[in-house]
């Protein structure tokens, strides 16, 4: 059992003294010093041998003869007192024959560690032997003189190759140890007198609180397991290499636990951890030293970089989880469903720590906010995906429920609003510097609009670019603020482009007051208007508006347009980049529909609004200003004076052509019909000015209703230009208003005095005379007849004044 050779002592008489030396310190070992079974009557026996080891001992300093002598006796003695000692029945024998090693157990077992040594390759200490198999069968041979029981061959051969990986580091060693583990019985797999054995079989210790007593398989295994107790608390610094170690790690931990916790000690604990607990621990204590050393890393780099710590520690994090998701969480997963949301919980919870005093602070977006927002949230997300995705199914919502959130988007989105309000502020405060610096002329012979619109679109897009340049996360809500606040920005440069406008009222002469006829009026009042000035008092008053040139109607007109066109594509450009950046950096993915939603919800309707009433109204006040203002003294003042057959509508064919060639050459095409709509728009009003309220010096017979049908004919195909301008059906829609006044005028008097009396019964209850007419109308249509009979009965009825003579 003991390889001592002959050549380590020289000569034969000292290696014989050697051996025999050894063998009696065996003796004394096993029979005398670890007495768990009571000498009884065999007390003097062991006494008397305990004297004879001390005489052989005493002999070796005796002389040459006496010592020999007295070593031969003491050696012959020995026998007859050693076997009784070691026939002793055993407490646990397990074959009812007797256990010649039964008192030493610690003898015992170390010499059946060295047998068990012997398995490995001499050559190759990580590899067991060929013949191991055939060594352990002839090993078994010595379980009855040892005390041997299967359990005590499967913990001492595990312990043996369990120490042999740790001095090799050979993983399949550890394999074969695992193996040998796993054959270990648990303690109702073992018969009760191997029980009875095992119990019998104790050691004492010296540890932290003192002499601890271990049982046999506590001796054994308390160290397995506190080797890879130790490892698993940081597996990330431990079984970096690679999964299969942790995961033969994690094995020998979960194993020699099972077995351990079947001890009296241990299974007397309260509540001992469960297997998920002590995974859990595992977990949390790994992650924390793995954080700390994260944490020591990043202080290195920070002085490298200009990144702010915190930002650079979430990346950091946000590696080191991608990374361990894939290494070590599969092989935690196999015995604990939910590591992945116990680790990535506890990640959270710690990075939370450090970056919440940085959330507090943050008032504005400055470089850090910037630089730590993005990168802070990105790992939320990262760990929330964690959490979902690798938990059973239903469990993952009480995990996210713990998780006390950044909530960086309420922060952020805050810090935006406050950047979003000082940039509309801005925006503001542009729009009223560039329109009061406007002169409304066109930008090039290609861009009809004003140079203003092009300043606050600059601007205006300057601002989207910042915005979706801050890689902060962010709500709808700052969306919707942007939206409204560049909506608000179109809406107030609207309205500065009509306050360049003057009244209608202004360009518009007064009505006259209403007459009747007088005879020759009409001659008198025409010959009397040629004799003074051509302009009323009130018209005088007018030449101090400051009327806008049609040049400069057609580039507000024009301007207009283009910032409405333009809308259409900031629009389109606004909601294309949110959606790229909220899929970008949300894992909280919103549907399609809440995605069009918060963006159409919030769009630039109230600017299209305002904008196209805007331009309707600048179309309309472009149209009564040509009729009104600029071709008043032919159309207003003069159409049908001092009778319709001597002035025609013919006459003003050539003026207004004039004026549409040159709206047709300043306005942008697409605005083209809606500007010559409010011409045409206008031409009837200043026709049915004319034909109701033309003042005295205008009179009119049932004869001019036909001169009065064909100069409107005139008048609706010089607007419809033979296809070339507005459709048939806009003009014919336009037209249909005044050609009920001119159809009246096809009345005689009778006719429309009758109609006009049952005509006020009728708009008592609500309706209209015979001809379809209202009572104004026909009064009016009755104050520029040129007969008596009209005259006399306005006179009767309405009090009408007569004309001035």
């Amino acid at each position: 059992m003991l390889h001592i050779t002959y050549r380590v002592f020289g000569q034969e008489i000292l290696y014989k003294m050697a051996k025999e030396t050894i063998q009696l310190n065996m003796l004394e070992e096993g029979l005398v010093n670890h007495p768990v079974v009571g000498f009884g009557e065999s007390g003097r026996k062991a006494s008397e041998l305990r004297v004879l080891l001390a005489k052989i001992e005493e002999s070796e300093s005796l002389p040459s003869g006496t010592g020999d002598l007295q070593r031969t006796d003491c050696l012959r003695s020995l026998r007859d007192i050693a076997i009784p000692l070691a026939e002793r029945p055993a407490r646990g024998d397990l074959t009812g024959e007797i256990c010649h090693w039964a008192d030493g157990y610690h003898l015992n077992v170390r010499l059946y560690e060295k047998l068990l040594l012997s398995v490995f390759d001499v050559l190759d200490e990580g590899k067991l032997t060929e013949e191991v198999e055939e060594m352990l069968e002839l090993f078994k041979s010595t379980w009855r003189i040892l005390g041997i029981t299967e359990t005590i061959h499967y913990t001492c051969y595990a312990w043996v190759l369990f120490r042999q990986f740790i001095i090799t580091g050979e993983q399949d060693i550890l394999q074969h140890a695992i193996y040998q583990l796993k054959r270990i019985p648990l303690k109702e797999q073992r018969g009760p007198q191997e029980r009875l054995h095992l119990k019998s079989l104790t050691c004492s210790i010296q540890s932290e609180k003192g002499f601890q007593e271990l049982t046999f398989l506590q001796s054994f295994l308390l160290p397995i397991k506190k080797w890879a107790d130790t490892r698993l608390s940081d597996y990330h610094l431990h079984f970096s290499e690679g999964s299969k170690t942790m995961e033969n790690g994690l094995v020998v931990a979960m194993v020699a636990r099972r077995l351990l916790l079947e001890e009296p000690e241990l299974a007397m604990q309260a509540a001992p951890l469960t297997d998920t607990e002590q995974i859990e621990k595992y977990v949390s204590s790994s992650i924390k030293h793995a954080f700390a050393r994260i944490i020591e890393d990043v202080e290195t780099l920070v002085d490298s970089t200009n990144e702010h710590p915190l930002a650079l520690l979430a990346e950091e994090t946000r590696k080191f989880l991608k990374k361990d998701t894939t290494m070590h969480l599969p092989i935690l997963t196999q015995r604990h469903p939910n590591a992945g949301a116990v680790l990535a919980s506890l990640i959270h919870k710690l990075y939370g720590i450090k970056l919440k005093p940085f959330l507090d602070s943050a008032e504005h977006l400055t470089e850090d906010v910037v630089s730590v927002f993005p990168a802070a949230d990105s790992l939320e997300q990262n760990l929330i995906s964690v959490i979902t995705s690798t938990c059973e199914e239903g469990s993952a919502d009480s995990y996210l429920k713990k998780l006390n959130l950044y909530k960086i988007e309420i922060v952020s989105g805050t810090l935006v609003l406050r950047w979003v309000n000082s940039q509309l502020a801005r925006i503001s405060a542009w729009v009223e510097r560039v329109i009061q610096q406007e002169n409304w002329a066109p930008v090039s012979a290609q861009q009809r609009h004003g140079s203003s619109i092009v300043e606050v679109y600059r601007i205006v897009e300057e601002t989207v670019d910042q915005f979706f340049a801050l890689k902060v996360p962010m709500r709808p809500g700052e969306l919707s603020s942007l939206f409204r606040g560049i909506d608000n920005a179109f809406q107030v440069y609207t309205r500065h482009v009509l306050d360049c406008l003057a009244d209608k009222e202004d360009i518009i002469p007064p009505v006259p007051p209403l007459t009747r006829y007088r005879k020759e009026s009409g001659i008198k009042a025409f010959v009397k208007k040629e004799l003074t000035d051509s302009r009323l008092p009130d018209v005088r008053k007018s030449t101090d508006v400051n009327v806008l040139t049609t040049p400069t109607l057609c580039v507000q007109l024009n301007t207009l347009f283009y910032a409405i066109s333009q809308l259409n594509i900031l629009e389109d450009s606004i909601s294309g980049r949110w959606t790229k950046k909220y899929h970008a950096h949300s894992t909280k993915r919103p549907t399609e529909d809440n995605l069009r939603n918060s963006i159409q919800k919030d769009s630039f309707d109230g600017s299209r609004k305002d904008i196209n009433a805007a331009i309707d109204q600048i179309c309309e006040f472009a149209g009564t200003k040509t009729i009104f203002w600029d071709l008043r003294e032919v159309f207003i003042d003069g159409l049908y004076k001092p009778s319709v057959h001597q002035s025609r509508l013919e006459t003003l064919i050539d003026p207004l052509d004039v004026v549409l060639n040159q709206l047709c050459d300043l306005i942008v095409e697409p605005l083209r019909d809606r500007v010559v709509t409010g011409l045409l728009q206008a031409s009837l009003d200043g026709l049915i000015r004319v034909i109701l309220d033309g003042g005295p010096s205008r009179l009119f017979t049932p004869a001019d209703a036909k001169l009065l049908e064909e100069d409107l004919e005139v008048l609706k195909e010089f607007f419809i230009s033979g296809g070339d301008g507005l459709p048939r059906g806009v003009v014919e829609n336009q037209v249909a208003r005044i050609r009920q006044i001119i159809k009246l005028q096809s009345y005689e008097s009778r006719e429309l005095i009758e109609d006009l009396k049952s005509a006020s019964e009728m708009e008592m209850q609500g309706g209209m005379g015979r001809l379809g007419a209202d009572a104004k109308t026909l009064i009016r249509i009755l104050c520029h007849r040129s007969d008596s009979e009209a005259s006399q009965f306005l006179k009767k009825q309405y009090k009408i004044p007569k004309s001035a003579s």
